[in-house]
């Protein structure tokens, strides 16, 4: 069904997007790399994947911050904010 697998795309994004912020930020990142990774990180996935992640990274900056500093895996951090299933 189609809101399945619109999940499932938005669930592989937030992944996908969180993947290349926490690599960008580093080993146990502070605010500050973890600010500087998310302004990076949606230019680095190209335009159109840009464009998305800029809308979810503005959308749940808090939690994303929060996630990373904390150490917690992309996809915790993704189901945490109701983007995939935990």
């Amino acid at each position: 069904d189609s809101m399945a697998q619109a999940r499932r795309i938005k669930c592989r994004l937030c992944t996908k997007v969180l993947k290349k912020i926490q690599a960008l930020a580093g080993d146990d990142p502070d605010e500050s790399a973890v600010q500087a990774a998310l302004q990076k990180g949606c230019r680095a996935l190209g335009r159109a994947v840009g464009k998305r992640c800029q809308q979810l990274v503005s959308k749940y900056r808090e939690q994303i911050s929060e996630g990373l500093q904390n150490g917690d895996l992309p996809q915790d951090i993704c189901a945490a904010i109701g983007l995939c299933r935990s």
